[in-house]
């Protein structure tokens, strides 16, 4: 088992940057992949970018690439997605899951935070 609670989000105007984290308690952080989900209100949930186990692949959508960092610290039990330049249409509730594969797929993590709100006025 594996909680996680996500924290660091904020109200921040466009082109700002933002650091969120997600600490994780349990026995175990090291064996399991993270992802970072966002959802917008009234959109589906979608993929932000995964890291692996040992933080050597990372994977990101593409409209966040370039502008968002996604990093681990497994003696910390510490996940961080640092976003840089933020976008109106960043403005999302960010949650990070714990799974045995880094993917973008929700269905194959299975520990979820309760997620951080990130608000990026224009």
């Amino acid at each position: 088992q594996v909680q996680l609670v996500e924290s660091g989000g904020g109200l921040v105007q466009t082109g700002d940057s933002l650091n969120i984290s997600c600490a994780a308690s349990g026995r175990f952080f090291t064996p399991y992949a993270v992802g970072w989900f966002r959802q917008a209100p009234g959109k589906d949930r979608e993929f932000v970018a995964s890291i692996s186990r040992g933080g050597s692949n990372t994977h990101y959508r593409d409209s966040v690439r370039g502008r968002f960092t996604v990093s681990r610290d497994n003696d910390k039990k510490m996940a961080y997605l640092q976003m840089k330049s933020l976008k109106p249409e960043d403005t999302a509730v960010y949650t990070c899951a714990a799974g045995g594969v880094p993917t973008a797929r929700p269905e194959h993590y299975s520990f979820w935070g309760r997620g951080t709100q990130v608000t990026v006025s224009s």
